[in-house]
This record gives structure tokens, C-alpha cells and sequence, in this order.
């Protein structure tokens, strides 16, 4: 809130004090974590600020952002550099940290003869990789935030030689979203993903070092990465947490109506506003049984969290249930199976068998 209030500027939910908290005893306690949460609901900020705390505070040394990709974690990496560069209140509290980055002035080649004092700060600039400057006294000084994406070759091996020689490993990491749409179909690709997740992130540290590590994710499909980290029973040390967009949606059957209304005003190029407007003349007898999980999430053209979500599940209910719910179906068993009149009917619309 102090310092990045325009980027969270929506009152929290309680899923987002609950993450918050699990990502504070992550970084302070090493904790594991694995956390579902509706798409939409700031996990990715909340990941990038959480390692900017911890660097900046001197809590931990060596933090490692992961996404599914490395070009997709290089560009989680650039929003920290950016904020670095130009957050005024970073700049008043961080100055060992914010001047020596603005006076580089985005010139990456003026890290290596930057000094302070005459000593060099040997700050890194580089596209996967953020060294802080070494400066006397401050806590995050040569502390370091590298990236990665979901591959084994790029996690392994990982580490970092400090000003004063001593050469250190990642003491905390967080994972971003760490499946694609297109792994989280395959059975083979969620295997490999799960299996870099448990032995080749978790060693990150080395042995004997204790690495706290939060996996923050949505679940795609049916026994994907994130079902699997999120089942206690499975990975029972990821104490798995899944939070859904809605607790229980509306019992009203008014809500059909609502959806032929809105419906009916798509088609016709229009805003949905007759919908709106049906939806408020009624909206205590609508709203009955609903528990929506963060009352300020809804649109301009929304008055409620209920008609959002609501909104969301008349769009494409299978990516609600997934993307929002955090409960995926398997839509090849929703569809179901075609019986012998379907086909014939599909086809030339003959039985078997008969000669014209």
C-alpha cells in the first residue's frame, strides 16, 4: 500500500491477506507453499513484490523468479528493474539501492566502472539477471534476483559469486504460473514439470541450506501441474491451498433470464445494459446464496462481484470452473459419446447397411 498504491488500488480480499501472510512466513520462515488463485487476482505482482521485499530488506540473498518460460520470467524481472528505476518511494527508503540503478541510466555497459567511494559497486544489469549494488552498511547489498523458465538445464547449477568471493546458491525462489495451456493437456509434459518442480527447484540450495520456495498458479485441466501440487495427499510437504473467484454461486433461477437478456443484447452489438438493469431491480433475490470471494472485483459496466463472476461462467463455463474456480473438468468426458442415431443423423442419414 505504501509503496506500490497504484498498482494494488482495489480494498484486498481475504485471499489476498491469506496469501500475503503465506508469502511472508515463506520468505521469513522457509516455508513451501503451493496456492491456486483466480485468474486476474494480482498473484504475479504479488510474487514480483514479494522478492523485492525480501531482497531490499535484506531477508534473503539470492531469489529466483520462475515462469513457464524464460522470456516470460526475463519480463517479470523488467517490472522490478522498472520500479527500481523510477518508484519515488523506493528511491527515498532504498537510496543505496535506487541511485546507483538510476545512475546507470539504463546503459547496462556503465555496470562494470561504476564506484562508490572509489570501490566498485559491481552492480549487474543484465536481461535474466539483477545484482544489487555492493554498498557498505546496506542490507541488500550484492544481493541478487535471477530468472528462469520451467526447463531443468536452466535451474540447475544456479549461483552467484559475491564481491567478496564467497559463492552462494538461491535461498528462496517463486514460481509463477509454471505450465503452460499447452503442457497442462499433456500427461507427459505435467510429469516433467512436477518432477523439475520437486527435485531440481527444491535443490536449488544445496545441501544443508534450507530453501523456502511458493508456487503460485491456476489449475488448467484435469490432474495438471497444479492439481497435483495442490493434492495434500500427493505432496503433502506443498500444503496446497486452492481459492476459488466464488465460494457458492446464486441459487436464483432469475439468473437464466438475465443470461437471455444479455445474450440478446450481444447479439445486437449492444452493452448489456437492459441486463444490468434487470440484475438491479432484483439483485437481493439474485444474490441469495451467493459468496463471491472479493466484493470489489467487477467491471464499470458491473455492479457486483455476483454479476461478474456470473458474467464469466455465461461467457465459457469451462474455462470459469477452471481459470476462476480453480476446479477443471474434463471436457472431453462433458461432452460425452455419440449414439448410433447421433452418427447416422450426422452422416448421410441412412442406416447401416441400406442400398438406395
Amino acid at each position: 500500500e505504501s509503496y506500490f498504491g497504484d498498482v494494488f488500488y482495489l480494498p484486498w480480499s481475504q485471499i489476498h491477506l491469506d496469501v500475503i501472510a503465506k508469502l511472508e512466513r515463506t520468505v521469513e520462515k522457509g516455508e513451501i507453499f503451493a496456492l491456486a488463485m483466480p485468474r486476474g487476482s494480482g498473484k504475479t505482482t504479488l510474487c514480483q513484490i514479494a522478492i523485492l521485499w525480501a531482497i531490499l530488506t535484506g531477508r534473503r540473498s539470492f531469489a529466483v523468479l520462475i515462469a513457464a518460460t524464460a522470456s516470460r520470467a526475463a519480463d517479470l524481472l523488467e517490472d522490478v528493474k522498472v520500479w527500481l528505476e523510477t518508484s519515488e518511494p523506493l528511491f527515498e527508503d532504498f537510496p543505496e539501492v535506487c541511485c546507483p540503478i538510476r545512475k546507470l541510466e539504463r546503459i547496462a555497459s556503465r555496470a562494470r566502472g561504476q564506484k562508490h567511494h572509489g570501490e566498485p559497486t559491481r552492480i549487474g544489469w543484465k536481461a535474466g539477471e539483477l545484482v544489487l549494488p555492493t554498498i557498505e552498511g546496506s542490507a541488500s547489498s550484492g544481493a541478487c534476483i535471477a530468472v528462469a523458465g520451467m526447463s531443468g538445464s536452466d535451474i540447475r547449477g544456479l549461483s552467484h559469486t559475491r564481491a567478496d568471493g564467497k559463492k552462494i546458491r538461491p535461498n528462496l525462489v517463486l514460481i509463477d504460473d509454471p505450465q503452460t495451456r499447452e503442457s497442462a493437456q499433456s500427461l507427459t509434459q505435467c510429469a516433467t514439470l512436477e518432477k523439475i518442480i520437486k527435485s531440481d527447484v527444491l535443490g536449488m540450495a544445496g545441501p544443508g541450506k534450507r530453501l523456502a520456495c511458493c508456487v503460485t498458479m491456476t489449475a488448467v485441466a484435469v490432474d495438471d501441474v497444479a492439481e497435483r501440487l495442490l493434492d495434500r495427499r500427493k505432496n503433502p510437504e506443498f500444503r496446497g491451498e486452492r481459492y476459488r473467484l466464488m465460494n457458492a454461486l446464486p441459487e436464483s433461477p432469475l439468473w437464466e433470464e438475465y443470461r437471455k437478456i444479455r445474450e440478446a443484447e450481444l447479439i445486437n452489438d449492444g452493452s448489456g445494459e437492459q441486463a444490468t438493469a434487470f440484475y438491479a431491480k432484483r439483485r437481493a433475490e439474485m444474490d441469495a446464496g451467493a459468496l463471491p470471494t472479493w466484493e470489489a472485483r467487477y467491471n464499470s459496466d458491473e455492479i457486483s462481484a455476483v454479476q461478474h463472476a456470473m458474467n464469466l461462467k455465461f461467457r465459457d463455463e469451462a474455462s470459469f470452473l477452471s481459470e476462476y474456480q480453480n476446479q477443471p473438468i474434463n471436457e472431453e468426458e462433458e461432452r460425452g459419446t455419440f449414439d448410433g442415431e447421433q452418427l447416422t443423423a450426422a452422416t448421410s442419414g441412412r442406416p447401416r447397411g441400406f442400398i438406395p
